[in-house]
C-alpha cells in the first residue's frame, strides 16, 4: 500500500540519517573524550614531576584512603651511566640520555609514560604511569561521554516513529474515506483538517471527482433519453402485433407472430428498466413521506401470485408486521417487485418463495428466500452489476433488476445482502434488505 510505503520510506530514510549521524558524533565525542583524559593525566605527571623536581622526591607516592592502583604514580631517580632496568621496578635505572619532556618507553614488556625533568643541580627525575592503565581511564571517561548519546538515540527513533504516524494519519483517513465511498457518490471530499500539503493532492482528486460525476450524469441523460424516445416505437411495435393477432395466419406465420412478441415484451421491459435505473440513480429519500412498507409489499405479492400458482410455486408471507419507511412508495414497489420478480424466475416448479418483512432494533428487514438453485461463488461478487445476469440466468430478465434494486437501497442510507442458503436449509438464495427505521 502507498501509505505503508511512504511511512517505512520516512521511517527509514529518517533512521539511516540519525543512526549515521549518531555513529559520527559517537565517535568524535569518544575521541575528544580520550584526548582529554590523555591530556589531564600529562598535567597530573607535569605536576608531580614539579614536586619531584623540586623536593627531591624518589619513591613511589604512597595509596592513602581508597586511592585507585591505576592511579598510582611512580617516581625515579636518573642515575648517570645508567643504561637498561634490572627485573622489578620497570622504571628503575632508567637510560641516563633520555631527553627531557614527555615520552614513551618500554620496560619488561610493559609501556610506561613518563615526564623525564633535570634539577638545577644537575640531577635528573622521571615520574610514569604504565599506558594500560591511562587507556583504562580515558577509554572509561570517553564511554560515559557517549552513553547519553547511546540512550538518547533509541528514544528518538521511538519519538520520529510516533511523529511519522501521525503526520500521515490525515493521508491515512484520506485514503480510507476514498475506499469507503460508493461507487455512484462523488461528493467532493472535505478540507477541514487536512494538512496543508495535501490540499492540492485533495483538489486535484475533487476536480476528479466533479468530472466523472460529470460524466455519469451525461451516461444517466443518455440512457434515459434513449429509452424514453425509444418507448413510442415499441408501443407502436406492440399495436401492430396485436393487430395481427387478428389476421388469418398460417401455423408458421402464428408462431413467428408470437416470437415477435416474445422480443418486443422484452424489449420494452428492458426500456422500463433503464428508465427506472436511470430514475433511482438520483435521490430518492431527500424530502421523502414515511411509506407503508407492508401494504406496498402486500400489493406487490398480489400482482405476482397469480404467476407463481401458474408455475405451482408457493409464494407468501413468512412474517409481516406492519412498518413504515422514509421512502416514497414507488421506489418500494420497483425494489420489492424486482427482487420477488427474480426469486420467481429462479425457483422452479413446485417451489417456494417466503417473504418476511419486520422491524428488528433501529431496522426495518426485508428478507425475500426462494428454494432455486442459488448463485454460483464466481457471480456473486458481480450480481449487482448492469446487464450482469450472471452464469446460471433464466427467463427474460435484462440483468438490471438487481442493480436497480441496490442504488435504491443504497440513495436510501440502506444495505442489501445475497446470500446462498446453508446446505443444511437446502438449495436457494437468501435476498436481505435493512432500512433505518426514521
Amino acid at each position: 500500500m502507498l501509505i505503508s510505503s511512504l511511512r517505512r520510506r520516512l521511517f527509514t530514510g529518517l533512521t539511516i540519517f540519525i543512526v549515521g549521524m549518531a555513529l559520527a558524533a559517537g565517535y568524535l565525542a569518544y575521541r575528544w573524550a580520550f584526548d582529554e583524559a590523555m591530556e589531564l593525566q600529562d598535567a597530573i605527571l607535569l605536576q608531580v614531576g614539579s614536586l619531584a623536581a623540586r623536593n627531591h622526591l624518589s619513591t613511589t607516592l604512597p595509596s592513602e584512603g581508597n586511592i585507585d592502583g591505576e592511579a598510582q604514580v611512580v617516581i625515579e631517580e636518573i642515575k648517570p651511566g645508567a643504561a637498561a632496568a634490572p627485573r622489578g621496578n620497570p622504571v628503575s635505572q632508567l637510560p641516563s640520555d633520555l631527553p627531557d619532556g614527555f615520552q614513551t618507553v618500554t620496560r619488561g614488556g610493559t609501556q610506561w609514560r613518563i615526564l623525564v625533568r633535570t634539577r638545577s643541580d644537575g640531577s635528573r627525575v622521571a615520574v610514569g604511569q604504565p599506558t594500560a592503565n591511562r587507556d583504562e581511564v580515558a577509554q572509561d571517561s570517553a564511554l560515559r561521554t557517549i552513553v547519553p548519546l547511546g540512550i538518547l538515540v533509541p528514544c528518538l527513533m521511538v519519538l520520529i516513529a510516533v511523529v511519522v504516524d501521525r503526520s500521515l494519519r490525515p493521508l491515512s483517513r484520506l485514503a480510507r474515506h476514498l475506499d469507503a465511498k460508493q461507487s455512484d457518490h462523488l461528493e467532493k471530499l472535505l478540507t477541514e483538517g487536512i494538512p496543508t500539503e495535501l490540499l492540492p493532492f485533495v483538489a486535484s482528486i475533487n476536480r476528479l471527482l466533479e468530472r466523472i460525476a460529470m460524466m455519469f450524469d451525461k451516461q444517466r441523460r443518455f440512457v434515459a433519453d434513449a429509452a424514453h424516445e425509444l418507448r413510442t416505437p415499441i408501443t407502436a411495435l406492440v399495436v401492430q402485433a396485436e393487430n395481427l393477432e387478428q389476421a388469418d395466419l398460417s401455423k408458421d406465420g402464428r408462431d413467428r407472430l408470437n416470437s415477435l412478441k416474445t422480443g418486443i415484451r422484452r424489449t420494452g421491459h428492458l426500456l422500463e428498466q433503464l428508465l427506472a435505473l436511470a430514475r433511482y440513480d438520483n435521490d430518492v429519500s431527500g424530502g421523502n413521506p414515511q411509506g407503508e412498507f407492508d401494504r406496498v409489499l402486500k400489493e406487490v405479492v398480489a400482482d405476482l401470485l397469480p404467476a407463481a400458482q401458474d408455475r405451482s410455486i408457493d409464494l407468501g408471507f413468512a412474517r409481516i408486521e406492519p412498518v413504515s419507511v422514509r421512502v416514497e412508495p414507488v421506489a418500494l414497489t420497483v425494489l420489492a417487485r424486482n427482487l420477488l420478480d427474480n426469486a420467481l424466475r429462479h425457483t422452479s416448479s413446485d417451489g417456494r418463495v417466503d417473504v418476511s418483512l419486520f422491524a428488528e432494533n433501529e431496522f426495518v428487514v426485508f428478507t425475500v428466500e426462494d428454494t432455486g438453485s442459488g448463485i454460483p461463488d464466481a457471480d456473486l461478487d458481480r450480481i449487482f452489476e448492469p446487464f450482469f445476469r450472471g452464469s446460471h440466468s433464466r427467463g427474460e430478465g435484462t440483468g438490471l433488476g438487481l442493480s436497480i434494486v441496490r442504488r435504491i437501497v443504497e440513495q436510501c442510507y440502506g444495505s442489501i445482502r445475497l446470500q446462498n442458503k446453508p446446505t443444511a436449509e437446502g438449495s436457494g438464495l437468501r435476498a436481505t434488505v435493512c432500512f433505518p427505521r426514521k
